[in-house]
Parts: C-alpha cells; sequence; structure tokens
C-alpha cells in the first residue's frame, strides 16, 4: 500500500471515529437558543423587574428562633442600582420584620443544631424596582456571563466535554469501545432485553441515589453502539443512558441534589418519606422500561420505522455484530479496556463516596473528568499508541466535539440575562399569589407547572430549590400540602424535563452526539414524557389524599 493510500485510509478512520457532532443540528439549534435569549431579553425589557432580599452570607437559624450573622465589611447590592453597607441592608430587613443579629464571631455559640440559610431568599420581602437591563446586554450576554457567578460552572462543563471528545476518539480508534460492546452481546445476545432493561435500572438507581446526570454524556456512544449492534437505533441507546438517567432523577430516594436539598430547606427530616419514593422509582422504571421494550421490538422488526434510519446508516455497519467480534482476540484491545474499565470502577468509586461524604458533586464531576481522561490515555497507549500519536488523537476528538461548546455558551447567556434582568423573582412572586388561594390539589398542580416551567430558565435542580423552596414550602403548608408532598412535585418537575427543553446542555449535546436533531428528538420522547407527567400527578395527587407526610 503506498504511503498516499495510507494516509487517506487514516483520515477515514480518523473522520468516522469518536463522538461525530451534526454540524447542521448544532447550527439548528444555535438559532433557536438565540431566539430564545432574544425573547428573555424582551420580556427583562416588558415585563415588571423586582426581587426578593436574601439572608447574607454566614447567617444561620440557630434552634431558639433567633438569627446570627457574622461582622463584615461587605457591600450589599440592591436593584442593581444601589450599594449599602451590612448594618443598613440588615436594618432594612429589620423594618420588614426579620431580625437579625451581628457578632463579631461564632465563639460560644452553638452552630451544631442550627440552620446554614446564606443567600436564602426572604418570604415577604418582594420589592420593585425601576432598573431595566441595558438593551446593549442583551447581545453581549454570551461574553457577560463570564463575569457571572455561573461562569465556574459553564468552564466546568467545557472542560468535561472537551475531555470526553478525546477520550472517545482514542477507544474508538483503537478498538477499546468495539471490544466492550462485542463482550457485553456475547454475553447477552440471546438474552438482549434482559440486558435493555438491566441497564435501565442500574442508570435510574445511579440518578436516583448518587445524583449522577452530567455524567452520563460518557455513557451514551456505548449505549448506542450497543443498541445498534443489536439490531435497534440511536435512539434506543439515548433511552437506557441518558433517559434512564434523568429519569432516575425524577425518581430520586436519596439524591442529594434536589431530595436532600428541598429537604432541609422544607424544614423536614432528610431522606423521610422514603417508603412513597421507593413505589415511586418503580412506577417510573415501569413506565419507562415498557416504553423502551415496545419501541425496540417495533425497530427490529422494521428498521425503517426508525426516526434516525437514515442517520443511522453508518454507525449500524460501523457497529455490526459480526464486524467487531474478531475485535476481541485482540490481545492488546483486551488489555487496554481492562485499563480502562479500571479507570470507570474508580469513576464509580469516586461517585459512592461523594454521595456517603455529603460533598454534592465536587469529587464525582473532577473525579469522572480526571479519571475517564486517563482511562482514555492509558488504554491508547496499551492498544498500541506512542508518545505523540496519543495526545494527537487525543487532540482530534477534542476538535471533533468543539462544535457544541458554543451552545453552552447561549445556554448559560440566557440564565445571565433573566437573572440580571431581574425577572426570575417577579415571575416566583406571581406564582406565589396565584397558589395562596387554591385547595391543596390545585396548588400541587400548579406548583408542579411552575417548576416543570422553570426548568426552562433554570436547569440545576439545587438552584431552583434555594430559588423557590424558601416561598414555596411555608406557603404549601398554609394550603395543606406536606413537606414531602412538595419535595415528590420538585424530584418529578425536575427529572424528566432536563431532556425537554433546549436549554439543556446535556440533552442537546448527548443528541448531538448522535445525529439526532432536535425535532426528532420531541417526536421520539413526547408520548413518554406525557405518560410521566401523568404518572406525576397521579403520585402527587395519592400523597395528599393519604396525607403523605
Amino acid at each position: 500500500m503506498s504511503e498516499k493510500t495510507k494516509e487517506i485510509s487514516t483520515e477515514n478512520k480518523n473522520s468516522s471515529a469518536g463522538l461525530q457532532l451534526n454540524k447542521k443540528s448544532i447550527i439548528a439549534i444555535c438559532v433557536l437558543l438565540t431566539a430564545i435569549l432574544i425573547f428573555a431579553g424582551v420580556l427583562t425589557q416588558v415585563m415588571p423587574r423586582g426581587e426578593y432580599y436574601t439572608y447574607p452570607e454566614n447567617t444561620y437559624l440557630l434552634s431558639d428562633g433567633n438569627y446570627v450573622t457574622l461582622e463584615n465589611s461587605e457591600e450589599y447590592i440592591i436593584d442593581k442600582t444601589q450599594s449599602v453597607t451590612q448594618s443598613e441592608y440588615l436594618l432594612k430587613l429589620s423594618s420588614l420584620g426579620h431580625g437579625i443579629k451581628v457578632v463579631k464571631s461564632f465563639d460560644g455559640i452553638d452552630l451544631s443544631s442550627a440552620e446554614d440559610v446564606s443567600k436564602r431568599i426572604i418570604d415577604g420581602t418582594y420589592h420593585t424596582s425601576d432598573y431595566k437591563l441595558p438593551l446593549w446586554k442583551i447581545p453581549a450576554s454570551i461574553f457577560l456571563v463570564f463575569g457571572s457567578d455561573n461562569a465556574v460552572t459553564g468552564v466546568a462543563i467545557i472542560l468535561f466535554i472537551v475531555l470526553i471528545g478525546g477520550t472517545f476518539l482514542i477507544l474508538d480508534e483503537q478498538g477499546i469501545l468495539k471490544y466492550i460492546m462485542a463482550v457485553i452481546i456475547r454475553r447477552f445476545e440471546k438474552k438482549k432485553y434482559a440486558l435493555l432493561c438491566i441497564i435501565i435500572f442500574v442508570c435510574m438507581l445511579l440518578s436516583s441515589t448518587a445524583g449522577i446526570l452530567e455524567e452520563s454524556v460518557t455513557l451514551v456512544p456505548i449505549a448506542v453502539a450497543i443498541s445498534l449492534a443489536l439490531g435497534w437505533d440511536s435512539l434506543v441507546g439515548l433511552s437506557i443512558s441518558l433517559v434512564a438517567v434523568a429519569f432516575g432523577f425524577t425518581a430520586a430516594t436519596f439524591n442529594p441534589f434536589n431530595v436532600v436539598t428541598v429537604q432541609k430547606l422544607a424544614g423536614i427530616p432528610v431522606f423521610s418519606g422514603l417508603w412513597l419514593r421507593i413505589v415511586m422509582f418503580v412506577l417510573v422504571y415501569s413506565v419507562l422500561a415498557g416504553f423502551v421494550v415496545l419501541y425496540a421490538r417495533k425497530i427490529e422488526k422494521n428498521p425503517q420505522k426508525s426516526l434516525c434510519y437514515e442517520s443511522d446508516r453508518a454507525l449500524r455497519e460501523k457497529f455490526c455484530l459480526e464486524n467487531n467480534q474478531a475485535v476481541t482476540d485482540d490481545t492488546r484491545v483486551k488489555k487496554a479496556t481492562r485499563a480502562f474499565v479500571l479507570c470507570v470502577c474508580a469513576v464509580v468509586v469516586c461517585i459512592v463516596l461523594d454521595f456517603c461524604l455529603g460533598l454534592s458533586g465536587m469529587l464525582s464531576m473532577p473525579g469522572m473528568a480526571i479519571l475517564f481522561t486517563v482511562g482514555g490515555l492509558s488504554a491508547g497507549y496499551l492498544s498500541g499508541l506512542r508518545g505523540k500519536e496519543v495526545f494527537r488523537g487525543f487532540l482530534r476528538g477534542v476538535k471533533t466535539i468543539a462544535p457544541a461548546i458554543p451552545l453552552i455558551f447561549f445556554i448559560l447567556a440566557i440564565t445571565y440575562i433573566l437573572d440580571e434582568g431581574m425577572i426570575v423573582h417577579t415571575i416566583l412572586n406571581y406564582v406565589y399569589s396565584l397558589i395562596s388561594g387554591l385547595s391543596p390539589y390545585s396548588a400541587i398542580l400548579l406548583l408542579f407547572a411552575f417548576i416543570v416551567v422553570l426548568e426552562f430558565f433554570i436547569g440545576s435542580g439545587t438552584a431552583k430549590a434555594f430559588l423557590i423552596m424558601p416561598i414555596v414550602a411555608p406557603l404549601a403548608h398554609l394550603v395543606g400540602i406536606s413537606g414531602n408532598s412538595v419535595v415528590l412535585t420538585f424530584c418529578m418537575g425536575d427529572g424528566f424535563t432536563n431532556l425537554l427543553y433546549p436549554t439543556s446542555g446535556i440533552m442537546i449535546i448527548a443528541i448531538g452526539l448522535v445525529n439526532v436533531s432536535y425535532g426528532k428528538w420531541l417526536k421520539f420522547t413526547w408520548k413518554l414524557f406525557l405518560a410521566e407527567a401523568l404518572l406525576a400527578v397521579a403520585i402527587m395527587h395519592f400523597s395528599i389524599f393519604i396525607g403523605y407526610a
């Protein structure tokens, strides 16, 4: 074979390896997000602006009902227009009936049973403002967001995506993904629907207990490869990985990012009311597994009924079972796969430790990024890549996934505009006024709808909890909704909607990896989302009926 032929062969191999993003889909989604960004900017100009006051940093609610905070020289910005000292700010809160004692240190104060209320919204303090977001900040928000509190989150997500892209190209080029797929299929070829249900259960369980979500992007390529090799399509692969993880959030049992946070903010014992959340997990799992099995059987009988039949052609040939069985005889690939799987096991350990130590993702996310990358580079070396070849392969993978980075900018910019434009608290105050006069059955539906809508603007479950729970929890109690019913409602509204809106970075990136457009994604999932919403309504009303507490 000539050198030129070898180069062409290598280029073709490289172009079909790794995570491939559909550029047309990326452009279409960018256009959609631009329209949403403009719409959000318009809302900041026409809606009333306002906000709630929040407790200062280092503020605690003591067991005797009093609030205490540390003395500091920090300036507090009110209504985006004026700065006041700590004493002036606390005087304003005191005039509204929310007195806080200032101390120079917490020495001599028992904080063991105290509750940290720092930055929490204070009920009854909503006030309007004449401030209006300058028009120039709307188009500039894509850049201004990196001077906001979300900058660290944005950089972390981008770094995570880049590392995943580089790692998967090496795994794919060196046949490691094919090896993993071939081994799994060899063991479950005659029990493939049992395999499908097992994968869904494991992914849901990890999410329901440990709270993994963004990490599920790493599962998508392997799940899609297995799905195609077994005669299904990319949508089945997405369902047993990404969708299963998101629905695990919906059916949260011990999830520290929604259950634990919401229960703390609602003032109820952590992990209380577990029995009904376990029932919910079983029901949600049954709905999802049933939906995916029925769809997979339909596609297996007639592959052309798949919404992504055309876009799956190349991938289906690439991951055909007959084409990949030979890879299991390669001893170098076998050794490389073991090294990668060992790193993945270490990732699971990080997730478990993160959950047990209550670190809220501070260990699992960096652990996933570092160990996954180390595993990919080590696997590349053990499979035959040497020196600069390993890093060149990694950089090629980064290049293929780079088009997804602008999506993160747009999504963060939308959140920035809504926050900077001071309309999120206005919407919250409006919902507050609506719920106060309703029956428990109607109020819980309105609360669920509010959380579903709020997901469009604020994807983080923890951020939503800190925003709305200080207001919703006491209000729900007044209209006869128990704290644990609020927890159920929050989890169900926050879970599956992670995959519903184009402002969900995790969903957009995942479907882009397998060339599924947003339109096809909604066409495939709308029945599942509807079934999930109806199930949520039934469970919420049941919780009210039995006085779930």
